[in-house]
């Protein structure tokens, strides 16, 4: 692999975790009754936004560093596809049918990750390279 082909599969990842980060992130404050409202309108329990919260973080930081990358990126975009069919799915709602169609292409995004790793810029690489 030639410099540029590090460097996007870097950028792909942070770029991919940024998502998962941000909206973890954005859960634990404020943000935590609206988003555990919305889930159980939604019928899906309140009781699970901690797990919720715990797989966008550390899913989303371990993309983000290439740690576990398989694994991560294939259980983040099982989550995906999950939050899309769960939440999205109300194609009558062109928003809705926009964020589905968001959280497919995250998850083929995610699946090129299963299939491909996180890259020479990744903490699996460097782990495997002192073995």
């Amino acid at each position: 692999m030639n410099l540029t082909n590090h460097i996007s599969s870097l950028t792909g990842r942070v770029l991919l975790s940024a998502i998962f980060i941000s909206a973890g992130a954005s859960k634990l404050g404020a943000g935590y009754a609206g988003t555990q409202g919305y889930m159980e309108s939604m019928g899906i329990s309140g009781a699970l936004l901690p797990l919720v919260i715990a797989t966008e973080i550390l899913g989303g930081l371990a993309v983000l560093l290439g740690f576990k990358t398989r694994i991560a990126a294939f259980l983040l975009a099982a989550f995906t596809l999950l939050a899309a069919v769960f939440f999205h799915f109300d194609f009558a709602d062109q928003m809705q049918s926009i964020l589905f169609m968001k959280n497919l292409a995250i998850a083929g995004g995610l699946l090129i990750l299963v299939t491909h790793g996180g890259g020479v810029l990744a903490l699996d690489n460097l782990r495997s390279s002192r073995v």
